[in-house]
């Protein structure tokens, strides 16, 4: 009985510290006197940050739900990650992984992608340095399309062209479109003719290719397996003929 009455004892009193400790912790004696961004943003706001803060920064330095608080964040739309730290004495400190846009997605739908293949909706305020692409295909295939339009750029390099647009069907046949309009048809992958070889076969034939056509291809289907087929617009080859 001794025993018993000795740990009831000691139970009541761990409780009454904690509820102390409690108690002393909701306390307005530790406000949170500042809000730190540890690192610089592109497109994320001030104002969205202080909006956010305004309506999530509830309670003192200790009872703050920094979980919330971070969870809240990464709603917004550019932010990817965010981490959110308390720094005693008053301070919050916030790191906040920003979106990379690297291209667009789909046409007109508000949707970009970014460096780790992640689809994201958000509208830019800041022109990107370099024309971004536009991708449209399966969700699921995000990664690999993007890997693809890289290796495309590669191979294309020594004809001065660079893709525009990358489109992969429901079926998984591919198409580009170059910067200057023309149109590729690569078709669908496979083993004995992959499609970075493909394209490469057509880089390889480029300048002979244009100027035997004597005007640029509207489409250039690759899908054969030895060659491939030119399709000039009527209005072109018409104009082709005339010039010397």
């Amino acid at each position: 009985m001794t025993a018993v009455s000795d740990l009831l004892y000691l139970a009541g009193a761990a409780a009454l510290v904690v509820a102390g400790v409690l108690w002393v912790a909701r306390l307005p004696l530790f406000p949170i006197r500042e809000v730190v961004v540890t690192n610089t943003l592109r497109e994320v706001r001030r104002v969205e940050l202080e909006r956010l803060m305004a309506t999530r920064l509830s309670g003192n330095f200790f009872s703050v739900d920094v979980e919330r608080v971070r969870k809240s964040l990464e709603e917004l739309p550019w932010v990817r990650r965010a981490q959110v730290r308390r720094q005693w004495p008053s301070r919050i400190e916030v790191g906040i992984e920003e979106h990379v846009p690297v291209a667009f997605w789909g046409s007109a739908t508000g949707q970009l992608v970014n460096s780790h293949g992640e689809i994201f909706a958000a509208a830019m305020s800041v022109t990107p340095e370099e024309a971004m692409p536009v991708l449209t295909g399966p969700t699921g295939f995000v990664t690999e399309m993007l890997d693809f339009y890289h290796q495309a750029q590669g191979v294309l390099k020594p004809t001065g062209r660079v893709p525009r647009a990358l489109n992969v069907s429901p079926r998984l046949a591919v198409q580009l479109r170059l910067d200057d309009g023309m149109l590729v048809e690569l078709g669908r992958e496979q083993a004995k003719v992959p499609l970075r070889g493909r394209l490469a076969r057509f880089v390889e034939y480029y300048n002979s290719v244009m100027a035997v056509a004597n005007a640029r291809p509207a489409t250039v289907d690759l899908r054969y397996p030895n060659g491939f087929a030119l399709h000039i617009a009527a209005t072109q080859a018409i104009e082709g003929k005339g010039k010397p």
